[in-house]
């Protein structure tokens, strides 16, 4: 299974591989930015997509509209600080499939993993 992360931090996207390498996945492609992500998704159709939403270039809300353009069925999951619900509930209405909250719980994130990717 190719997971795609993109978080501007590479600390985060770090973390997020860390803890799912504990998990037993082993595939990732990483971008720091939505552009950077779009050509990524383009380039590896992952499997599923780590996305944060706040990034410079462009953002997560952008980044997933254009994903979901590419391939309707695209597995998303947003990655979001707190007091972000509103640009959440978006990314919902656009297709994305659930949400972690950063800082995010290493189990909370695995079960989002395992239940999204079926």
């Amino acid at each position: 299974m190719k997971i795609l992360i993109v978080d501007d931090a590479a600390f985060m996207r770090m973390m997020i591989k860390d803890n799912l390498k504990k998990a037993g996945y082993t595939e990732f492609i990483e971008a720091s930015n939505g552009e950077e992500a779009v050509a990524k998704y383009k380039e590896n159709n992952p499997d599923l997509v780590i996305l944060d939403i706040t990034m410079p270039v462009m953002d997560g809300i952008e980044a997933l509209g254009t994903i979901k353009e590419i391939n309707p069925e695209a597995k998303v999951v947003m990655c979001s600080a707190m007091g972000q619900e509103a640009m959440v509930v978006e990314a919902i209405k656009m297709g994305a499939l659930d949400f972690i909250v950063k800082p995010f719980k290493p189990d909370r994130l695995v079960q989002t993993v395992k239940n999204v990717a079926g």
